[in-house]
C-alpha cells in the first residue's frame, strides 16, 4: 500500500522504520563455560547467526558442527565479485564482470553505530571497517512530477523546505494564531530559532541571499582576486519544493538505523563471514543441503543430501540451533510442535533486489562531486548509491541501485538484460550524458528468486507477531531457531546475532539442566 502510493522510494523508507528502530541490546559476548563433556550441538545454516552460534557454543565447551547448503559461508552476508555466478530459479544465470577490487553487496551494506554486537565480533574477528557515507547533501531527489522531471540537489530542496516552513510558522506565530499553545517568552525563543534554522532574514522572510547560499550552495562560489565574490543562488518557490516531496528523504536520514555514523567492512561485506569461517575451520560442512529434522528425549538427528555429489548422510547431536531462512524451513519436514510449523509457514518474506552497474570512469565524482550517499527516484529503482571506496582514483566504479516494493516486482519480472536496461534508463535521469557512455558491465540480484531463500529478509506485521513470535522463537524440545527472523530487529545483521546469542544462552541453560 505504501509503494503504491508513495512509489518505491517511500517504500525504501517504510521498509527500514516499521519496527526495526530499537538499539542494540549487546551487553558483551555470552559467559556460557561449563558444557558437559561430549556434549553437541548441530547448528542448520551457516549465515551469521549459525556462525555466531557455533562459534560461542564451541568456546563454551561443545562439540558443533555446521551443515551448510551453499558451497560458500556467510548466507546473506554476502558480496559478488568479477567471476562469481549467480542463478536464479528458472535457470538465468548471470557471471559478475566486474574489474578486480569492485564488487555488489547484494543483502547487507552498512552497519549503524549502535548495532553493537556487530561491531563487537568484527573487531573479534579483525574485520576492518571503513566509514560509509550514508548523507550525501551533494547527491539528487527525482521525481516525474516536480520540475519538469529534472532532478535537483538534495541540499536545495533540504534547505528551501526548512526555510519556507520556517517562515510560515513565524508569520503564524507573529499573527497571534498559536499565543493559546506557547507562553510568550517560548514565542520569542521560538521566533529567533526559526530565523536562524530557517536562515530568514529580518522581516522573517526565505529570500536568496548570499547567506542562504550559505547552505543550498551558490550560483557563482566564493573565489579569489578581483573577480572572487560569490554570485546567491536563486531559491525554489514552496508549491515546487512541495512537489519534490524532500522532507520524504529528510525523514529517511532521521530513521534511527540510517543515522551516521555507519560503516562497512573493508573489501566487501562478505568480510565478516569470512572473519567467522575462518575461525570455525572445518566445523562447516557446505554443500550440505537438510531434507529432514527429527528429535526425541535423546537428541536431534538430520537427514541431509549433498547439493554437488548427491550424497545422503544423517547427523545426530544432542541439540541443535536451527538458522534456516523460514521461507526454506517451512518446506522441510521439521519435528516440532504445530504452533511453531505454523509460525514457520504464516512468515512472509521481503522481494527486494539490487544491481550493480560497473562503470569505466568515476563520473559521479569528477563531474558532479558526489563522493558517497545515496540520490532518490520515484522510479521503479528507488535509490541509486554511489560507492563508498577509491575515492580519487582511476579505478572504475560500481553504482548501485536498490528497489523494493512494488519497484521489485517490476525488475524482478525481467530478464537480468532487460533490468540493465531499465537502470541504465532510469539512471540517466540523474546522468543524461554519462551513464550510457562510461556503462561497462552490470549484474542484478533477485532476492525472491535465490533457490536458498526466496526472499530477503522477514517481514512481520504487529498481528503476525504477536499471534505467532513466541511461538516461533521458544524452545521446541532440544531444538531452537535463530536468526533475524527470530529477533524484534528483523532485517539486520544485528537482528540476526542478538537472536543467536539470546537462543544458545537459553539452549545451554537447557543443556545444563538436561
Amino acid at each position: 500500500m505504501i509503494g503504491k502510493v508513495g512509489g518505491g522510494l517511500a517504500m525504501y523508507q517504510a521498509m527500514t522504520a516499521l519496527g526495526h528502530a530499537a538499539e542494540s541490546r549487546f551487553m558483551g559476548p555470552p559467559k556460557l563455560g561449563g558444557a558437559r563433556a561430549g556434549a553437541s550441538v548441530l547448528v542448520l545454516g551457516a549465515g551469521l547467526a549459525g556462525m555466531l552460534a557455533a562459534y560461542e557454543l564451541r568456546k563454551a565447551g561443545y562439540k558443533v558442527q555446521v551443515l551448510e547448503f551453499q558451497n560458500r559461508p556467510g548466507g546473506r552476508n554476502y558480496s559478488v565479485r568479477g567471476g562469481d555466478k549467480v542463478v536464479e530459479i528458472g535457470g538465468a544465470t548471470q557471471t559478475c564482470g566486474f574489474a578486480p577490487g569492485n564488487y555488489l553487496n547484494p543483502g547487507p551494506w552498512r552497519i549503524p553505530h549502535h548495532h553493537r554486537t556487530l561491531l563487537h565480533y568484527c573487531q573479534e574477528l579483525g574485520v576492518e571497517l571503513e566509514p560509509f557515507l550514508q548523507l550525501n547533501h551533494n547527491t539528487f531527489v527525482h521525481r516525474k512530477t516536480a520540475f519538469g522531471g529534472k532532478p535537483q540537489r538534495y541540499k536545495e530542496l533540504a534547505v528551501d523546505f526548512k526555510g519556507h516552513v520556517s517562515e510560515l510558522l513565524s508569520k503564524s506565530l507573529n499573527a497571534g494564531s498559536l499565543d493559546d499553545k506557547v507562553s510568550a517568552e517560548d514565542k520569542a525563543r521560538l521566533l529567533e530559532a526559526l530565523r536562524e534554522w530557517g536562515v530568514l532574514d529580518k522581516n522573517m522572510a526565505y529570500a536568496g541571499s548570499l547567506r542562504v547560499s550559505g547552505q543550498r550552495g551558490f550560483d557563482s562560489p566564493p573565489g579569489g582576486g578581483p573577480n572572487g565574490a560569490p554570485t546567491a543562488s536563486t531559491i525554489n518557490g514552496l508549491g515546487d519544493v512541495l512537489d519534490s516531496h524532500v522532507w520524504t528523504q529528510m525523514g529517511f536520514f532521521f530513521n534511527y538505523v540510517m543515522q551516521t555514523t555507519m560503516f562497512q567492512p573493508k573489501g566487501g561485506m562478505d568480510m565478516i563471514g569470512k572473519g567467522f569461517a575462518k575461525a570455525l575451520g572445518n566445523a562447516i560442512r557446505l554443500n550440505t543441503r537438510v531434507t529432514k529434522i527429527a528429535q526425541d528425549d535423546k537428541g536431534v538427528s538430520v537427514d541431509w543430501e549433498d547439493a554437488v555429489t548427491g550424497q545422503k548422510g544423517n547427523s545426530t547431536a544432542d541439540f541443535c540451533v536451527c538458522t534456516i531462512p523460514a521461507t526454506i524451513l517451512g518446506q522441510i519436514p521439521i519435528q516440532v510442535a504445530e504452533a511453531k510449523v505454523a509460525a514457520i509457514k504464516a512468515l512472509p518474506y521481503s522481494n527486494p533486489m539490487k544491481i550493480g552497474i560497473e562503470m569505466k570512469r568515476r563520473f559521479w565524482e569528477e563531474d558532479y562531486s558526489i563522493y558517497g550517499g545515496h540520490s532518490f527516484t520515484d522510479q521503479a529503482i528507488g535509490v541509486l548509491s554511489y560507492p563508498n571506496y577509491d575515492f580519487f582514483t582511476r579505478k572504475p566504479g560500481v553504482l548501485v541501485a536498490f528497489s523494493s516494493g512494488t519497484g521489485g516486482y517490476e525488475l524482478v519480472g525481467m530478464t537480468p538484460e532487460q533490468r540493465i536496461e531499465a537502470v541504465l534508463a532510469q539512471g540517466s535521469v540523474f546522468h543524461p550524458a554519462e551513464f550510457r557512455k562510461e556503462f561497462a558491465t552490470g549484474t542484478s540480484f533477485a532476492w525472491s528468486r535465490m533457490p536458498w531463500i526466496l526472499g530477503s529478509c522477514a517481514r512481520w506485521t504487529e498481528e503476525t507477531r504477536a499471534q505467532h513470535y513466541q511461538n516461533l522463537v521458544s524452545i521446541d524440545g532440544r531444538i531452537v531457531l535463530a536468526g533475524e527472523h527470530a529477533s524484534h530487529l528483523g532485517c539486520w545483521m544485528e537482528g540476526a546475532l542478538l537472536s543467536s546469542l539470546d537462543a544458545i544462552t537459553r539452549l545451554h541453560q537447557r543443556a545444563l539442566a538436561a
